[in-house]
């Protein structure tokens, strides 16, 4: 009988595992489509180029050294995992109680949701740093980050390390259920490190100062896009849960894919009356970004709110997204679709909000631990931009922006009949 019951938990737990790591993938084609919504049509086959390749890079370095940095294990020149059945069942031994326990499941499927959350945090990096960067020069980076600066930090939140083998994040208080900070934040210190080396796109910002609105080509698709992100962020969260074969596991993936969805929708309309009460228009690129930052918000702690504390926690998230993309734009911050302020600032709200509603976490170890991965992935992020400028430069010449990225980077317009009889 406990032969069969590991079994079947086992068969399980590795297929919920793989199917919440299926959605995350899908968070790719999210990325995508949003960002291509928001730039402009003479650089949009560029953008694309860049999130289908970041992706595959991810997978390629993470396999290659970043597991093994962040979790101590390699998947590089491994096989077909052998299960000790034997010894695990031990676990389950005077137990008549079905599936309670531990999580157990293959590691392979393990890998495979945790490589797919390193290519999100670099699909963050894409947006802000869109329509002026060379191409291989983020490409170039896109090979560190995943291979090294995220599993660091990686390895001293999930993975449980000191860091630096000083003190531990986890000791102190630190959590962070699905990653606020350890996957968004960290993904936006990157970008905005990136982005200050970079400098604004041409015409962004008049000379005194004055923000110039520079609208995306394509509003559908940055919705769809949207939309493609909000569903792929219940495998996102849902899949934090780690384990499905149990009713307070499934009780808890339940309320983490409803928590999830309200705080959505609280940050959605936060935004929009927000956007409302601003520009006295109805603002879709504020709403879309609101349905996002309630997203990231919930994503430190989505198991332990109630549905109605998730409403709160993303609405908050919606309103402060709003309010950071104007501040950045005022500080001639150019980031052409919002993603250090949805990512980054409510990424450290979502911190924040953490020990609201865990008492596991702590006001003082939520804040060390923003501070220890920001102040890293930044300040690495930042030395690596700074290589890459010097040995091959990271900006396109002022033609080829004016020309668009498709062109001089990718020899192909995504849009070539618009405009041509």
């Amino acid at each position: 009988m406990q032969d069969q019951i590991f079994h079947l938990q086992y068969a399980m737990d590795t297929f919920y595992f793989l199917v919440c790591g299926a959605l995350v993938m899908w968070m790719a084609a999210g990325f995508s489509m949003l960002e291509a919504g928001l730039v402009r049509g003479k650089n949009t086959t560029e953008i694309l180029t860049k999130n289908v390749a970041l992706f595959a890079i991810s997978c390629i370095m993470y396999l290659v050294c970043g597991y093994a940095i962040m979790y101590g294990g390699t998947w590089f020149l491994s096989g077909i995992e052998e299960v000790d059945v034997a010894s695990t069942l031990g676990d389950f031994s005077g137990r008549e109680d079905g599936f309670e326990g531990g999580s157990i499941y293959s590691s392979a499927s393990d890998f495979f949701f945790q490589v797919v959350f390193v290519a999100t945090a670099m699909s963050i990096v894409s947006g802000a740093v869109a329509e002026r960067m060379k191409l291989w020069s983020f490409l170039a980076f896109a090979v560190v980050m995943t291979a090294v600066i995220y599993p660091l930090e990686g390895s001293w939140t999930w993975g449980g390390n000191d860091v630096f083998g000083m003190y531990n994040l986890g000791d102190m208080g630190f959590s962070d259920f699905a990653g606020s900070g350890i996957v968004h934040m960290a993904g936006a210190a990157a970008a905005l490190a990136g982005v200050l080396l970079l400098g604004a796109r041409k015409g962004k910002y008049g000379p005194n100062g004055e923000v110039r609105a520079i609208p995306g080509a394509n509003l559908p698709l940055a919705t769809l896009g949207t939309f493609i992100l909000w569903m792929g962020w219940f495998g996102f969260n849902g899949g934090s849960v780690l384990k499905l074969g149990d009713i307070a596991s499934a009780n808890s993936v339940a309320m983490v894919f409803l928590n999830t969805n309200a705080a959505a929708a609280g940050g959605a309309i936060a935004a929009l009356i927000l956007g409302r009460i601003l520009f006295n228009k109805a603002d879709l690129t504020m709403l879309l970004n609101g349905a996002l930052a309630g997203l990231v918000a919930i994503t430190a702690e989505p198991s332990t709110p109630t549905a109605l504390g998730a409403t709160i926690i993303g609405a908050v998230g919606g309103l402060i997204v709003v309010v950071s993309i104007l501040t950045l734009d005022k500080m001639k911050i150019d980031d052409p679709v919002g993603a250090i302020s949805v990512h980054g600032v409510v990424g450290l709200w979502g911190l924040l909000a953490v020990p609201f509603t865990n008492d596991g976490a702590t006001f003082g170890g939520q804040i060390a631990g923003a501070l220890t991965i920001f102040i890293w992935v930044f300040l690495a992020s930042l030395v690596v931009w700074s290589v890459i400028k010097a040995v091959m430069g990271i900006r396109v010449t002022d033609e080829e922006e004016y020309e668009g990225v498709d062109l001089s980077e990718c020899g192909m317009e995504a849009y070539p009949e618009f405009g041509k009889k």
